[in-house]
């Protein structure tokens, strides 16, 4: 994914008509979910609801399909089945969903500062082609602050770390005033203190009333940093309370012969070995 087509997806999103907020409906329905390609089906059958304010976990192995689901809500691909509404309406029309994609799809090379692109997250307000306006550039400069970005605003984007690279999009889509964040794989990559940058930035976006998605591959920093949890393989396996979720028949189910199970002082520890599977569009 190039910046170049960043930008243009967003000028196309921002001209369609955007829905009002319906009261009293969650911000995300998921209802008989399916998406399939070429060669069979990346998610089949995925329901659920998430409320506004709530932090949800996605989990399961490589090839699960969490890329998709993300990518489905956000609006980026279609649903082959079901359907999909982010406050009573399909995704097509809101600009409250940001979708952070893994650093890994990125073009780092594309010629743009830190400033630049989180200003990008202002477009689907100002119209490709008009100026920001000062309230636009306050915006952006909070956002920067509560990333603690302000200090590399001039920065090219390839000089940064994988840390810095993943706080600069948490800013894009707060200066978006994204209401649900899709966060796909925000700490692969990253040091111990770099996760726990970005973690420490997920509680704080508490006080901004932004909603969660994440897709980890961590299962106890999931069970021990969210309040939700999805276990998916293609399927729904669970979802909500990470101790009923993570129960040893539901990892089983998920991962297979990928799972191994270790009791220990803390409970159960699993550990998979699913690093060289493939999964549709992640």
């Amino acid at each position: 994914m190039t910046f170049l087509r960043e930008i243009q997806k967003t000028s196309q999103h921002f001209r369609r008509q955007h829905h009002p907020h319906l009261p009293d409906s969650p911000i995300l329905e998921v209802k008989d979910v399916g998406v399939a390609f070429e060669n069979g089906f990346a998610i089949e059958d995925i329901s659920f609801n998430l409320c506004e304010g709530e932090r949800l976990a996605v989990v399961g192995p490589n090839g699960a399909g969490k890329s998709t689901l993300l990518k489905v809500i956000a609006g980026i691909l279609s649903p082959t089945l079901g359907q999909i509404k982010i406050f009573g309406h399909e995704p097509g029309g809101h600009i409250c969903i940001a979708y952070i994609p893994q650093r890994s799809q990125v073009d780092w090379d594309f010629p743009v500062t830190v400033e630049d692109v989180v200003m990008m997250g202002r477009v689907g307000r100002l119209g490709l082609f008009r100026h920001p306006r000062q309230s636009d550039l306050q915006i952006v400069n909070q956002a920067l602050d509560l990333v603690k970005m302000s200090s590399f605003s001039k920065r090219q984007i390839n000089q940064l770390s994988g840390g810095q690279q993943q706080r600069m999009f948490i800013a894009r889509a707060l200066a978006q005033e994204a209401e649900l964040m899709l966060m796909d794989e925000p700490l692969t990559g990253l040091d111990v203190n770099s996760q726990d940058d970005i973690l420490s930035i997920m509680d704080d976006l508490r006080s901004q009333k932004v909603t969660l998605m994440v897709s980890l591959h961590d299962l106890k920093m999931a069970a021990q940093r969210f309040n939700r949890v999805m276990l998916i393989n293609k399927h729904m396996v669970g979802v909500g309370n990470p101790q009923e979720v993570f129960s040893q028949e539901n990892l089983v189910g998920a991962y297979g012969g990928h799972l191994h199970l270790l009791t220990t002082e803390d409970g159960m520890l699993a550990l998979g070995d699913t690093c060289c599977d493939g999964e549709y569009e992640e």
